[in-house]
């Protein structure tokens, strides 16, 4: 606890006052007394002298001991280091001692050592050959191997090691000393000219016994216990045991029996090679989904889904076996791979893809897509995991081994431009059931009256018939699959094969012959599909020139059969609509447009941003399918502007036929009361008719062309038109002064038109013109010619 000055002088202070001294109302009035304090206080500091004094004295005595100590330890401090030293010097001299005159001594033990070592491995290699030639002369002359066997029965991987390599040197030495018994095949000696060459050797060589037949007996005894062994502790998981066999059969025969025996009698592949022959299941809506162009794929087949999954689980924990029985366990490991990528896998993914090929190309190709992606996943899974080098990663001759069998299961699918043939012809198959009606209804156009859509089948194309006749044609091969057939006349919207092969017997219906977005975004999604595989399945490998193959079948089949046909159809309309008299022409064309119009801006966003990217690398063929791409919009974009060119022809054409109709009285009315009273009314017939019929034009444009600069440039061609066609028509007529009025009316009315279309600046010198021509048939000469000169001026001072 501190001590605290003032809470020690408030404690002796409270000791100091007496009980009837302290605080209270009746005492507060009696004087101060130091006298107690000043006595507690003297008490207080004689103590504290005298305790000082005690304190001084103690502290004294301790340090007086603590001098005697300090010089006492180090006196023992010099001791003790007196006799390290001589210590140490004693033990230098003895190490001089024994450098200098013990170093021969030493360098005789260590020869004598050295000697030693070569004397007893001379005498085992003596022992050896000892045995070795006793062995020789027991088989060649008894023909036994007693000694051999009593080594073998023993047990015991030494001994087993050991009879193992006199084997082999057996077998050199029968090769080296009796040739004899090699040169003969299955028991007879070699014959020249007829005559056995063994028949000059002494009697002593015809009593020989052929060495090579009875060491190669041995040796398959030999091998055939080892496996036997191997096999016995591999059921009893003696990993030890198996771990010797295999040793041992490596140094026999380099381990090939001990391997083969351990990979064809893994209780996988037992099991697997009874249900390999198991057909291919899986539900029917599977397979349906599989070959839906409009459907996901539903993944992997299930059979070799499950496969995939077992082999993943099997070869983990076979690792761990391989690798504690075996010394060499990456070279098992190695065969033991192969074998179930080889057979298990090879054979399994065969049958999936032959059953797929039954059901469609689609269905081949999206379950190629699907196993290759599994399996790739199950690669990168066992790289992963490490195997025999678990849980280090996987070793460089084990990831080849991977990749390689890998790579080899897929070879024949992607070998020259198989696989890329297959994606041709599975999209043209699905683009021509697609667009079939669409070629039909387009094909009968000729035959077809000149009503609207059916107009727009006025002449068939070459490259309409034959891609329907190759439509037919294939539906009606022989090798195409049951269930593909039944998917391509789903698509095209057929009953049957039969329908398809009887052209004229087919119904269609205008909307067959029009362009939808859904088809073509469909077309685009196909595609897209087929790409994203490609790139996939391929690796990057001909990318471009894969690229170019899909680009031209999507040219071919959404810009040229698609597009342009309907387009040259609705061109077809136009141009037919220009010289119409009778009634009003038929501009129902012009919505169909729109679908055009967007189909052709999706056809060249996909391709900028999806093709030309992938066949950049390919410089040459990006510049090729950029041109390509070029002329075909190019030529699209120009069927497009002759429509719309057609259609203001269309649209000038029946305006002046209607202006036509104006009558010469219209602008001199009579004061005849059984005239008409052109002044109540607010315009000329003619020009309600005009207006009428212009007015429809803006909205009916709307639903063809997106406002902007495209739309408003087409309006201004029409308003320019159709002010020149105003300046002829009011040419032609004489007027009064009460017509005046009427054409003021009808002009305004037109300009009224004009300017709902909001042509812009552009166009208002125009509008200004014409409200000008109006003015003119209403002001008297005299103020016809200030008019004029204030015209005039106002003009020289701009």
């Amino acid at each position: 606890r501190d001590f605290i000055v003032k809470d020690f002088i408030e404690s002796l202070s409270d000791s100091a006052v007496p009980p009837n001294r302290k605080s209270g109302p009746a005492n507060q009035a009696n004087a101060f007394d130091p006298k107690p304090f000043i006595r507690t206080f003297e008490h207080a500091l004689n103590r504290m002298a005298e305790l000082s004094g005690e304190l001084e004295h103690r502290e004294n005595e301790l340090s007086t001991a603590v001098r005697r100590a300090e010089a006492q330890h180090a006196s023992t401090l010099q001791t003790a280091n007196r006799k390290l030293e001589q210590v140490r010097q004693s033990c230098g001299g003895l190490e001089m001692k024994l450098q200098g005159e013990d170093s021969r001594s030493v360098n005789a033990v260590v020869r004598v050592g050295q000697r030693l070592e070569e004397l007893d491995h001379q005498r085992t290699k003596a022992q050896d050959t000892k045995f070795l030639i006793q062995c020789w002369f027991e088989v060649s002359q008894r023909g036994e191997l007693f000694l051999l066997e009593d080594i073998r029965r023993q047990g015991g991987g030494d001994g087993k090691v050991r009879c193992a390599k006199i084997a082999r040197q057996l077998i050199k030495i029968s090769q080296s000393l009796d040739p004899e018994s090699w040169q003969q095949a299955n028991g007879v000696s070699r014959q020249v000219n007829g005559i056995s060459e063994s028949h000059d050797k002494s009697k002593s060589r015809q009593r020989r016994h052929n060495t090579r037949e009875l060491i190669e007996k041995f040796s398959e005894t030999l091998e055939k216990d080892l496996l036997k062994s191997f096999d016995d502790f591999y059921r009893r998981e003696n990993f030890d045991g198996m771990h010797e066999c295999a040793k041992v059969l490596y140094d026999f025969n380099g381990g090939s029996s001990v391997i083969g025996s351990f990979v064809n009698q893994h209780q996988f592949f037992i099991d697997r090679s009874q249900l390999i022959t198991e057909e291919v299941g899986g539900d029917t809506k599977t397979w349906e989904r599989l070959a839906d162009p409009d459907a996901e794929s539903p993944g992997v087949e299930s059979s070799l889904q499950s496969l995939i999954d077992e082999v993943r689980i099997v070869v983990q924990e076979e690792s761990a076996i391989i690798k504690r029985a075996f010394p060499y366990a990456e070279q098992v490991m190695v065969k033991f791979l192969q074998r179930i990528f080889q057979q298990s896998i090879q054979q399994r993914l065969e049958m999936v893809l032959e059953k797929a090929n039954t059901i469609s190309s689609l269905a081949f190709l999206r379950s190629l897509q699907a196993a290759r992606s599994a399996l790739n996943t199950l690669i990168d899974d066992l790289k992963m995991h490490g195997l025999t080098d678990h849980p280090e990663p996987i070793s460089p001759q084990i990831t080849l081994v991977l990749d390689q069998q890998f790579d080899d299961l897929f070879v024949p699918y992607f070998a020259g431009s198989s696989y890329i043939e297959r994606e041709k012809r599975n999209l043209e198959e699905l683009y021509a059931s697609l667009l079939f009606k669409f070629t039909i209804f387009h094909s009968r156009r000729r035959k077809a009256p000149t009503t609207f859509m059916r107009s727009l089948a006025k002449s068939g194309s070459e490259m309409l018939a034959s891609a329907r006749d190759a439509y037919v044609e294939r539906l009606d091969s022989s090798d195409l699959a049951p269930a593909q057939k039944a998917m391509l006349l789903r698509v095209a919207g057929l009953k049957d094969a039969d329908n398809a092969k009887s052209q004229t017997e087919i119904e269609v219906s205008d909307e067959d012959g029009v362009l939808s977005t859904a088809t073509a975004k469909r077309m685009l999604k196909w595609l897209a599909e087929a790409i994203g595989r490609g790139l996939e399945l391929s690796g990057g490998n001909d990318t471009a020139r894969d690229v170019s193959a899909l680009h031209q079948i999507l040219v071919t089949n959404l810009g040229e059969i698609y597009l342009e046909t309907s387009l040259d159809a609705a061109s077809d309309l136009a141009a037919s609509q220009e010289n119409v008299t009778k009634s009003e022409p038929d501009l129902a064309y012009v919505p169909r447009l729109k679908p055009a119009i967007t189909i052709m801006h999706l056809l060249s966003t996909f391709i900028h941003t999806v093709l030309l990217p992938l066949a950049a690398p390919n410089i040459s063929i990006r510049k090729s399918l950029a041109r390509s791409t070029d002329q075909t919009m190019e030529s699209l974009e120009s069927k497009v502007n002759s429509i719309l060119q057609h259609s203001i022809d269309v649209i000038l054409n029946w305006t002046s036929k209607i202006l036509s109709t104006q009558k010469k009285t219209d602008f001199r009315p009579r004061d005849d009361p059984s005239s008409p009273n052109y002044l109540e009314l607010l315009q000329t017939p003619t020009c309600q008719s005009v207006y009428t019929f212009l007015s429809r034009l803006h909205p009916l444009f709307l639903t063809a062309l997106t406002p902007g600069a495209n739309l408003t440039s087409f309006f201004l061609e029409v308003a320019l038109g159709f002010r020149s066609l105003l300046f002829q028509h009011f040419q032609k007529f004489q007027v009064n002064a009460a017509g005046g009025i009427v054409v003021t009316k009808d002009l305004t009315k037109y300009i009224e038109l004009l300017r709902s279309w909001e042509l812009g600046e552009e166009f208002e010198p125009s509008v200004e013109a014409l409200t000008e021509i109006g003015h003119l048939f209403v002001v008297g000469p005299e103020a016809l010619k200030e008019r004029v000169r204030g015209k005039a001026a106002a003009a020289g001072g701009g």
